[in-house]
């Protein structure tokens, strides 16, 4: 790899969950719970932090693609679950709009809210909805993450740009993976220590 090229990647893991799952996943809970999977799946295995993230068609349920977090593994501040899940939606769509004219509504399943950086993903992504678990203050609190200040009223500015934002899908599941994250020895990375 060259000094002008990116190249980011899932881990090997993934590829063998990715291949049992059904093609469609209909219920907005059976694809939460998925999500939630991969992001204990990817700390457990010390493969990244306890983030995941799928984008899915929206009516169907069809999975397009699922990321995890993969930050330091790749060297890659911004190679978050939902960055890595929408990047390779785009790719398999051959669309950097996941909203373009012709294609189905797509949906962003994440085991939280969008961090500060993820937030503008999601926004300029193409996506017409956003499945979180939650978007308290729980995972700041239970893992030692920093995710950075939002907007006040950030899930109405993606509303009045047409994007779908439900809140609260299995949220003391996705609260006990990062309970169990927050009692091991994983690391928690924060530039800066989260300054």
């Amino acid at each position: 790899m060259s000094e002008n090229e990116l190249i980011l990647t899932m881990p090997a893991w993934a590829q063998d969950e990715l291949s049992a799952l059904p093609r469609r996943i209909e219920s907005i809970e059976d694809r939460m719970r998925t999500i939630i999977g991969f992001s204990r799946w990817n700390f457990e295995r010390r493969t990244g932090g306890p983030f995941a993230a799928g984008v899915f068609e929206r009516e169907s349920g069809r999975v397009v693609a699922l990321g995890v977090n993969r930050v330091v593994a790749t060297g890659c501040s911004s190679a978050h679950a939902e960055v890595m899940a929408l990047s390779l939606a785009q790719r398999a769509l051959g669309s950097w709009d996941l909203g373009a004219a012709g294609l189905p509504d797509h949906q962003l399943v994440v085991n939280w809210r969008p961090c500060a950086m993820c937030f503008g993903a999601v926004l300029w992504s193409g996506v017409r909805s956003l499945a979180i678990a939650g978007s308290g203050p729980e995972l700041e609190e239970l893992t030692g993450f920093d995710e950075g200040p939002l907007p006040a009223g950030w899930d109405r500015q993606l509303e009045r740009r047409d994007i779908e934002v439900i809140d609260g899908v299995l949220r003391d599941e996705a609260c006990a993976v990062f309970r169990a994250f927050g009692e091991s020895d994983a690391l928690v990375y924060n530039a800066r220590g989260g300054c």
